[in-house]
């Protein structure tokens, strides 16, 4: 999920995998696949950088699962000591 900001100043998350497309008027548009619009304060470039850092961090936690070097950044998650999340099998146990 990526962050936006309504025009009243009202912070919610957006799936960037709904997007269809962001337009710049005057204010910015978000149009997503189901024909929803938000109209948001942030600028055209701002939401393709946050909807390409969004991307890039799941490819990046991706990687760090295969490689099981993943560490949960919530540590509350933790169940008897052990990470909540299972790291992905090595290459040579698949």
């Amino acid at each position: 999920m990526i962050r936006v900001t309504r025009l009243n100043g009202e912070r919610f998350a957006l799936n960037p995998d709904l997007v269809e497309r962001v337009e710049g008027h005057p204010d910015t548009v978000v149009f997503l696949v189901d024909g929803t619009k938000y109209i948001v304060s942030e600028s055209v470039d701002d939401v393709l950088v946050e909807i390409r850092e969004y991307r890039a961090s799941i490819l990046a936690t991706a990687y760090e699962m295969d490689r099981g070097t993943y560490r949960s950044p919530s540590r509350t998650e933790e169940v008897d000591g052990n990470a909540a999340v299972v790291p992905f099998p090595a290459r040579e146990e698949r």
